[in-house]
């Protein structure tokens, strides 16, 4: 098995732009569960679903778990759901950030957003960061790489597509 070393991470301001780098991200060979992708879910799961051409509104719910048929670039990530964070409302989650944020209600030393970005090798003040930007409309994608190569091919697609505060950082070998 290839140990994923290096977290490519960056914000998206608008929901094309990142659908546009999932898809790159696929084209360029990466595998669907390294990738994860964190949004607010602030348009409702009607609008969402209605945007995708799918007829989910009505069995989608809130909460840790629930899944929702989606299309396009993001119906192909591992894991895609919708989560409720106390007191910060409803967000839409895919890979490996949706285990992460569905553990990190159980509490800790920075919960919520900031400590599950930190648990998956973001530093703790550029987690605060995305934290603060996501809460605000923003969306995160991050991309787990196996080496140097694949960290560049991640890098240069997110800077392509229109990602803000990219950055990369070496992942701990306990992931």
């Amino acid at each position: 098995m290839v140990t994923k070393n290096i977290a490519v991470y960056g914000i998206y301001p608008r929901r094309p732009m990142l659908e546009r780098a999932v898809q790159e991200l696929k084209d360029a060979g990466f595998r669907n569960e390294d990738i994860s992708v964190l949004l607010p879910e602030s348009g409702g799961t009607k609008e969402f679903a209605v945007e995708k051409e799918t007829k989910a509104p009505e069995g989608a719910a809130t909460g840790a778990g629930t899944g929702a048929i989606v299309g396009g670039a993001l119906g192909w990530l591992m894991g895609i759901g919708f989560l409720a964070i106390p007191g910060l409302g409803p967000f839409l989650a895919a890979g490996p950030i949706m285990v992460a944020l569905a553990g990190a209600g159980s509490g800790g030393m920075v919960g919520g957003i900031a400590g599950a970005l930190i648990g998956m090798g973001i530093p703790e003040y550029e987690a605060s960061l995305f934290e603060g930007r996501i809460k605000k409309g923003g969306i995160l994608l991050s991309i787990h790489a196996d080496d140097k190569d694949w960290k560049n091919k991640a890098k240069d697609i997110l800077k392509n597509s229109g990602a803000e505060d990219i950055g990369y950082k070496k992942e701990s070998d306990a992931a």
